[in-house]
C-alpha cells in the first residue's frame, strides 16, 4: 500500500510571503496616498456655518476646516512624508516610520472628531463682527466635511499598521545609492613609450614615473 504525503515545495513557502508582502504595500501606498489627499481637501472645504447679530440683523457665518483646526492637514501632510520615508530606512528606522504615519493617522482621526462639534471659531468670527468680544454665533450648524477628513485618517492609519506588520517585507531605495557610494577602481597609470619625449612630459606632468620603477 503507497502512501502519499503532501510536502510544501520549498518555492511554495517563500511564495506566501512575497505575495503578502506585495498586496500590502499596493494597499498601504494607495491608503496613504488616498488617505493624506482627502483629509487635506476636507481642511479646505466648509466645517461649520451660523450667525452672529449686527445692528439689529444677522449676519452670516461660515469656517473651513482649517479656521476651526491645522491639526488635520498638518498630520496628513506627516503622514504622508512618513509613507515615503518608510522606503529609505529598513529594520528599527523603519518600524519607527511606520509608527509615526499609524499615529498621523490617529491623530487626524481625533482632531478631525473633535472639531466636529467646535464653535470657537465661530464664536471669534461674531465677536469681530459684532465688536462685542463676549458675542457667540447663534443658529450653529456643522457640516459633514470633519467625517471626511476622520475617513482620511482612517485610511491612514490603516497604511501605518500595514507598514507595521509587512513592512520588513518591503523592498527599500537604499541599494542603488549603496552602489554609487562604492569606491571606484584605481585606473592603471598607461605604460609610457620612451621613444615618444611628449609622452615622457605627459607622465611627468600627471606626477607619474616615466622609467616605471
Amino acid at each position: 500500500m503507497e502512501y502519499v504525503t503532501a510536502v510544501p515545495h520549498p518555492r511554495s513557502e517563500a511564495a506566501g510571503p512575497a505575495r503578502a508582502g506585495r498586496l500590502s504595500l499596493a494597499v498601504a501606498l494607495l491608503c496613504g496616498a488616498l488617505g493624506a489627499a482627502v483629509a487635506l481637501l476636507a481642511t479646505r472645504q466648509q466645517w461649520s456655518e451660523g450667525t452672529a447679530t449686527v445692528a439689529g440683523g444677522a449676519f452670516p457665518l461660515t469656517a473651513r476646516g482649517s479656521d476651526v483646526t491645522g491639526v488635520p492637514a498638518a498630520l496628513a501632510i506627516v503622514g504622508l512624508a512618513a509613507l515615503v520615508a518608510v522606503f529609505a530606512v529598513r529594520r528599527a528606522g523603519r518600524f519607527l516610520v511606520a509608527a509615526l504615519l499609524a499615529l498621523s493617522g490617529a491623530g487626524t482621526i481625533a482632531a478631525a472628531l473633535l472639531g466636529a462639534s467646535d464653535s470657537s471659531a465661530l464664536d471669534e468670527k461674531a465677536a469681530k463682527a459684532s465688536g462685542d468680544a463676549s458675542a457667540t454665533v447663534d443658529a450653529l450648524s456643522h457640516t459633514a466635511w470633519p467625517y471626511v477628513a476622520a475617513v482620511g485618517g482612517v485610511l491612514l492609519l490603516l497604511a501605518g499598521l500595514l507598514a507595521l506588520r509587512y513592512g520588513r517585507l518591503w523592498p527599500a531605495m537604499s541599494g542603488r545609492y549603496e552602489r554609487e557610494g562604492a569606491p571606484r577602481p584605481r585606473r592603471t597609470a598607461r605604460a609610457v613609450d620612451p621613444d615618444r619625449p611628449e609622452e615622457l612630459w605627459k607622465a611627468l606632468d600627471r606626477g607619474e614615473d616615466p622609467t616605471g620603477a
